[in-house]
């Protein structure tokens, strides 16, 4: 056995109400006297009642924080971290939040702490994403890890039911592609399979009753799981289809995973067999793809790219771009092979079995 692990310096605060507590505790603890608190514009209430916890040390509130980060945001974020003087920085939200924290710790080099309100894991990874003329790109930096998480289930209750099963199974998809990652190690893929269990295992409680601060708790600590496996190992063909569909296509990002999902890992399948074999440990089934749509189905989340608003002349122009780059994947693509897997997408049926 050989593999190379190293694990994120960070430290992680989980417990129902810290949002109104522990992030005052963990600015004090790394020395920060003045906070631009970030969020997007649908969080800025739970932002201001983050802010307002931290008095003083509140330096101003940013609520402009789009999806996939455009470039022109980031750009404005840093202006007023810099106008207002700023010595650290805290997104509260969901990943649109929390990559523009990044965005900022990319420019600045400023210290951020992350508070999640949804399940997408972003929190838990050193990877930066930057739109600028139609296209997203990616990164790894450690200045944007953030040096605090502090995760309370309590910050979720507002989350909506659709919005909590789609960032959900987004969440899931960084396990799921994690297992079967060329730089996966035995740690990973324990924090993966139990990640993608506890996930899967909250979602029906967390629909069934949105006030169940219990399955949020689950939600949230199935989200760090496997954001924590995101941020350790290299993505493959549904994590390059999703930053084409959405930095290119603009389709909504949690959406956009919930539906490529089963598709992709479904044609990964017949070359990825002992990390589909995990994953449908942890799914309780022996057809993981299957049991993803149908889960998502059941929940009521989206079921099409063309339900997403994809249209169908673009899915030749996606596939080719997803196939113009190299990056690690299981099976061999080719851009009549990711035509087949948008096009399934696209229809929203149930995966089929690709040879």
């Amino acid at each position: 056995m050989e593999f190379m692990y190293e694990a994120q310096p960070m430290r992680v605060v989980m417990r129902p109400g810290a949002s109104l507590t522990a992030v005052a505790e963990e600015a004090e603890r790394l020395g920060l006297r003045r906070l631009l608190v970030v969020c997007g514009q649908r969080g800025t209430e739970t932002a201001r009642t983050v802010a307002d916890s931290l008095g003083d040390t509140c330096a101003g509130l940013f609520a402009q924080a789009r999806q996939h980060v455009p470039v022109e945001v980031a750009d404005r974020a840093v202006e007023a971290v810099r106008a207002v003087g700023a010595d650290g920085c805290v997104a509260v939200g969901g990943g649109s939040a929390m990559g523009l924290g990044k965005a900022i710790a990319l420019r600045t080099e400023l210290p951020l702490i992350a508070v999640p309100s949804t399940y997408s894991g972003s929190e838990m990874t050193p990877v930066w994403g930057l739109t600028e003329h139609g296209a997203k790109r990616t990164g790894r930096s450690p200045s944007v890890l953030p040096r605090s998480v502090v995760y309370d289930p309590e910050l979720t209750l507002s989350l909506p039911v659709s919005l909590s099963v789609t960032s959900g199974i987004n969440a899931v998809a960084h396990a799921a592609e994690a297992l079967y990652a060329p730089d996966a190690t035995p740690l990973v893929s324990l924090m993966a399979e139990e990640g993608a269990r506890a996930m899967a295992g909250a979602l029906p409680g967390v629909a069934a009753d949105p006030g169940d601060l219990e399955s949020r708790g689950r939600a949230l600590y199935g989200a760090w799981l496997c954001g924590a496996t995101l941020g350790a190992t290299t993505m493959g063909l549904h994590h390059k289809l999703c930053h084409v569909l959405g930095g290119t296509f603009g389709l909504p990002h949690a959406e956009t995973h919930t539906v490529v999902l089963p598709y992709a890992l479904a044609h990964n399948a017949p070359a990825a067999p002992e990390a589909m074999a995990a994953l449908g440990r942890a799914l309780a089934t022996d057809n993981a793809p299957h049991a993803l749509w149908d889960l998502s189905r059941r929940l009521g989340a989206p079921r099409s790219l063309a339900e997403l608003g994809l249209s169908e002349a673009d899915l030749s122009p996606a596939a080719d771009e997803v196939t113009g780059q190299a990056y690690p994947n299981p099976r061999n693509l080719t851009a009549a092979g990711v035509r087949e897997v948008l096009r399934a997408a696209y229809e929203g049926n149930r995966p089929p079995a690709w040879p």
